[in-house]
């Protein structure tokens, strides 16, 4: 075993297992120096939220124990990266850095900059894709140009070979016999946050964590995942959506976990279960897709896709703002949504449409809003996959739908929570309201709000906006851009 070390750089890669730079750092039989730097200022416009963080501070305790049962460790330091990975290699005589790719646009840059810093220091560097089944930037059109529109994309991505099967996670790593002569400086990762206690009751944010969801999944959900995936009361989705954006588990851990064939699924089988598992991996794509359109398109992070969009007569109201922040809309589909946000970090994805569409339509404020919202309070918060939902429900983005479609909260309440399972958890204030009015309280007669103990404006809001002439006010915003362009 030579004696000068690697670095092993962690970032959005916070697992063992199927960790490309790990295994091939590993493959060198010299000491590992596992990193993770703290350097919020890297991320640009867009650093982590408090439900980001909250995660990162639970994760990084599990990667380090995870570590140490492997006979490792991991130094935890602040500030700017390559100065930090410059004087940790210093000290430690290393001889190069692994790292997984970030896509980020900022942190891509980032990345370009530390990489010629280290080389400049006769380092080596080996950078490896741990995030994505394809790289960004792999799959193009036939004309060589980035996909605007997800189904065409998806279809290339599933005409590319099936992903490698996942590397093994290690059982032992190659120690470097001076951890404790390095010193390691904890983030303050949980500063100035209130809300810690109640995210520690609805996730396990540990790489086995990551597992045991999506062997609950596979085993409880999966075949029926084409139906339920739209039912918010139901536990019918995966809820992996954080252990893949910090890394905890792998895309094509989850592929090969879920459709362990040498071929992809198609859509044209009549079977739930194949379409299921089609439906489900599609989502996996989405995920694809979102990297890719940021990477080619990363002034999208802030900026309409769609340029007319620019000049869209958005409105800014603080006060209707914060009553969508805190559910306090008098829609109750919404407002549950949005309790469920704020008590566990996270949403269930037909509710984060609803929420999305009422916010820039009934309530005309900036996509921009909503998507800082949601970055704040989302264990989930993608910069990518936030970019795009958000602009897929504005009507400005790839793919987006159109901005004349705007969900009827009344309606997807009834559709997709027929018994009010979803709301009544979260709105407990109307538990007690037959189905029939459940989504409508506002019509209800009198004596059955009386009975179910619903004073509207007092124990419920009000309505914020009438359904049909916030409807029509979107509309005739719309109409303004079109007319420009």
């Amino acid at each position: 075993m030579t004696e000068r070390p690697i670095i092993l750089w962690f970032r959005n890669d916070l697992r063992l297992a199927d960790n490309p730079a790990l295994h091939f750092a590993k493959q060198r039989k010299t000491p590992l120096v596992p990193l993770y730097v703290w350097s919020p200022e890297e991320y640009g416009d867009w650093p982590p939220g408090a439900a980001s963080r909250w995660w990162l501070h639970q994760a990084l305790r599990s990667l380090r124990d995870d570590l140490r049962g492997c006979g490792s460790d991991l130094i935890t330091r602040v500030g700017p990266s390559g100065k930090t990975i410059l004087d940790l290699a210093s000290q430690t005589n290393a001889s190069a850095v692994f790292f997984n790719r970030c896509f980020q646009p900022a942190l891509r840059e980032r990345d370009e900059h530390v990489t010629r810093q280290l080389v400049d220091a006769g380092l080596e560097v080996q950078t490896y894709n741990g995030s994505l089944l394809f790289d960004v930037g792999d799959v193009r059109t036939g004309a060589g140009h980035p996909y605007k529109v997800f189904t065409p994309f998806w279809r290339a991505c599933l005409a590319k070979p099936v992903p490698p099967q996942p590397l093994p996670k290690p059982r032992k790593l190659p120690e470097f016999p001076s951890f404790r002569a390095v010193a390691s400086h904890e983030p303050d990762l949980l500063a100035n946050m209130s809300w810690e206690n109640k995210l520690a009751d609805h996730w396990i944010p540990t790489e086995s964590g990551a597992h045991a969801n999506l062997r609950e999944f596979t085993q409880h959900a999966l075949a029926e995942y084409h139906t339920g995936r739209d039912l918010p009361a139901e536990r019918k989705t995966s809820r992996l959506s954080p252990y893949l954006h910090f890394g905890q588990i792998s895309p094509r851990q989850v592929w090969h976990a879920v459709s362990p064939h040498e071929h992809p699924p198609t859509p044209k089988s009549d079977e739930t279960p194949a379409k299921s598992l089609y439906q489900y991996l599609a989502e996996i794509g989405w995920r694809e897709f979102a990297y890719n359109l940021l990477h080619f398109f990363p002034e999208t992070r802030n900026q309409p896709l769609r340029p007319e969009f620019a000049d869209f007569p958005w409105e800014r109201n603080a006060a209707a703002l914060e009553r969508w922040q805190r559910g306090m809309t008098g829609y109750p589909m919404v407002d549950a949504g949005m309790r469920e946000l704020y008590a566990t970090g996270w949403m269930h994805n037909r509710v984060r449409m609803i929420v999305a569409s009422f916010l820039v339509k009934h309530l005309l404020i900036p996509w921009q809003d909503g998507a800082a919202w949601f970055w704040d309070t989302l264990v989930d918060a993608d910069l990518a996959s936030n970019t795009l939902g958000w602009q897929w429900t504005a009507g400005c983005g790839a793919d987006a739908a159109p901005f004349f479609r705007i969900f009827n909260p009344i309606t997807q309440g009834t559709k997709f929570d027929p018994t009010g399972g979803y709301v009544r958890r979260w709105c407990p204030e109307l538990a007690e309201l037959p189905e029939k009015w459940l989504h409508q309280p506002w019509e209800a007669p009198a004596n059955v709000l009386g009975a179910a103990g619903v004073i509207l404006g007092e124990n419920y809001p009000d309505p914020i906006v009438d359904h049909p002439e916030a409807r029509k006010r979107a509309l005739d915003a719309y109409q303004t851009i079109k007319k420009q362009n």
